[in-house]
């Protein structure tokens, strides 16, 4: 299979409580390139829904590129939108906090775009937005970070947060149980814990970890940057003076993670990490850190969001399914890249 179609057809379509496997979502590759990829470009001119329609204007929102997969939601959606003749894309600055970026959506509605596409800083405090604006008839695909309110959003399309804890948990599990080490230790390094997308993924982690009679020594939180990586990594290391593995869930944090290790000499551990960054792959290809898995969480998520958003703003459904319509929610599973199968991701590392 080719990376793109791996890409493409692992996703779970959510009809209500229901789900249908598909290869169908479009996806691109995750650059830091605004111009369309070859993925984008491909995903625009083949398959049934490719044939220009109705010109459709997307309004779009997402907090600023403070980190590299934030970055890349931003870029993702830019080319792809520039891969369509028929979309316009409105971008607004989303501030420094979810006051700021509502402040900035209330000028978008008053544009009246047929589509808003947003990742908002915080799902439920934004989810008032997304209420507004669908009663104001203008459909909002919400990325990423949820909204509480189903009626808050036409389409939401996120990553598998519980997923990426359960694929985590279980890649470490099998990795211990397979070098026969009994009581393992070990550590958590999250992300922002007030977000909710944090809570899920050391969830699923917690979870699955338990199936497997183990469970967390210690838990820090980080905020999704290199610095606050190697802080709570640095604290870490000195509440255990023995780990046996370390989930971290976001690669960019990861960065400063692995600076701690170096820093503190510690290689007595493995250690998996969380999205899938080009870094990330590139360190467990190579195999000369204490870096040996990610499990994806894909901003590729924000092309598809602008090829769906396009999809509902002319009233078209996918092409690959029997509905009229486009989904309610689509959720991206989460896979694990390990030394073996880097090569196949790497394309899409951000």
């Amino acid at each position: 299979m080719t990376t793109q179609g791996r890409d493409l057809s692992r996703r779970r379509l959510l009809f209500g409580g229901a789900a249908l496997s598909a290869g169908v979502v479009l996806a691109g590759c995750t650059s830091n390139e605004t111009a369309p990829t070859a993925a984008q470009t491909k995903a625009a001119e083949t398959g049934g829904n490719s044939e220009p329609g109705k010109k459709v204007t997307i309004g779009f929102s997402a907090p600023a590129a403070d980190h590299g997969w934030i970055a890349a939601i931003t870029n993702n959606a830019k080319a792809q939108a520039g891969a369509y003749s028929d979309v316009e894309l409105k971008s607004v600055e989303a501030g420094a906090d979810a006051a700021a970026q509502r402040a900035a959506l209330s000028t978008l509605i008053s544009q009246k775009p047929d589509v808003i596409v947003l990742l908002p800083h915080d799902g439920k405090e934004l989810n008032a937005f997304g209420l507004e604006a669908m009663k104001a008839g203008i459909p909002v695909v919400n990325l990423d970070r949820a909204f509480p309110d189903a009626r808050a959003y036409r389409l939401q399309i996120k990553g598998d947060n519980y997923g990426m804890g359960v694929a985590a948990a279980t890649y470490i599990a099998e990795q211990l149980k397979a070098k026969g080490v009994s009581n393992p230790v070990i550590g958590e390094i999250a992300g922002m814990d007030e977000l909710e997308l944090t809570q899920e993924r050391s969830k699923g982690f917690a979870d699955t970890l338990s199936s497997y009679g183990l469970k967390v020594a210690n838990r820090r939180a980080a905020r999704f940057t290199a610095d606050s990586g190697q802080q709570e990594a640095t604290g870490l290391f000195q509440a255990l003076p023995k780990i046996d593995a370390i989930w971290n869930h976001d690669d960019d944090q990861g960065i400063g993670v692995l600076a701690a290790v170096n820093q503190a000499n510690r290689k007595d551990f493995f250690m998996v990490g969380g999205a899938g960054s080009k870094k990330a792959m590139e360190d467990i290809q190579a195999d000369n850190t204490v870096l040996k898995a990610t499990v994806t969480y894909s901003p590729s998520m924000a092309s598809s969001a602008i090829s769906l958003a396009r999809l509902i703003g002319q009233n078209r459904g996918m092409s690959d399914l029997v509905e009229l319509q486009v989904p309610k929610e689509i959720v991206l599973a989460s896979e694990t890249i390990t030394k073996e199968n880097a090569s196949d991701y790497l394309k899409l590392g951000f």
